[in-house]
């Protein structure tokens, strides 16, 4: 049985006292569920800076990750208003959240910028949770392309280590629904081949955000290994329904040593590009919403 991966980024919507409660909703929930306590799904949660410690407690005791929404490219020092690596390595998170579209568009983050937090994350044990997408609307192939293009760029001259690539297209990211199934599914199975043909990327994964919610996961299976979900994990019903899902394709797919027999689905109309080749400038796009 091969692993899934959800994860939620609360960004900003919530008070502290909100987060609180829903912390320990989705910790009860976590703790009850039988492929996230056996560690066939794996899930991690990442609230804002604020509520990493409260999150840490809620958490306790529960195979949930916490992460982080940033992570400072720069060592402790003289780096006023900065959070970094080493001191979130050193309260428990295990993942941050890098090159969000909108840390893209808000604070101008280029590749090299976040090469540079992808490489403090990884110096300290904390996997990184990329995020890459197009900006426009492109046809599947070309999207596909662009992804790989960005992704080499966003990992150059990266330490080896594995990362969690969430594609995030950046035009269907608050939009009323995801990214067409096929689109999502030509690009992912781009990325996870340029990600299994880099030695450097071993034990990496391929997640969809975007809008994404309950429903989408069954329907792309095989072409993705999890979701990364915004708006749609603030009710813990919609969370819960999707880890159900995940549960459903863990179960589904082949043990990793068998990944080689990894079924094939019949949307998949690009040539897989092999590698980590090539760049492609940050994005960005006005009237970002929500994931």
């Amino acid at each position: 049985m091969a692993q899934v991966t959800v994860g939620v980024s609360l960004k900003t919507y919530f008070g502290h006292e909100r987060a609180r409660a829903w912390f320990a909703d989705v910790a009860q929930r976590a703790a009850g569920h039988p492929a996230v306590a056996a560690g066939d799904v794996r899930f991690f949660v990442i609230p804002s800076y604020l509520q990493i410690l409260p999150a840490l407690q809620a958490f306790a005791g529960t195979p949930v990750l916490v992460g982080a929404q940033d992570v400072s490219a720069y060592p402790p020092g003289a780096y006023t208003g900065e959070v970094t690596a080493a001191e979130l390595a050193e309260v428990g998170v295990q993942v941050a959240e890098i090159g969000h579209a909108e840390r893209r568009r808000l604070f101008d983050e280029t590749d090299t910028v976040t090469a540079g937090k992808a490489t403090a994350a990884l110096a300290h044990g904390i996997t990184p949770v990329l995020c890459i997408g197009e900006a426009e609307h492109l046809g599947a192939p070309a999207a596909a392309l662009a992804n790989v293009e960005q992704l080499a760029a966003n990992l150059e001259n990266v330490p080896a280590g594995p990362v969690i690539v969430a594609y995030e297209p950046v035009w269907a990211i608050g939009a009323a629904e995801p990214a067409p199934d096929t689109h999502i599914a030509t690009v992912t199975r781009a990325l996870r081949a340029a990600v299994d043909a880099d030695p450097a990327r071993a034990g990496s994964v391929v997640i969809y955000g975007g809008s994404a919610g309950p429903g989408l996961l069954t329907r792309l299976g095989q072409a993705v290994d999890g979701l990364f979900l915004g708006r749609f994990a603030h009710d813990p019903d919609a969370l819960t329904a999707v880890l159900d899902e995940a549960s459903a394709l863990a179960a589904s797919r082949p043990h990793p040593a068998d990944d080689s027999v990894r079924p094939q689905s019949a949307d998949e109309t690009v040539g897989e590009p092999q590698g980590l080749g090539g760049h492609l400038s940050s994005h960005g796009a006005e009237g970002e919403v929500d994931a």
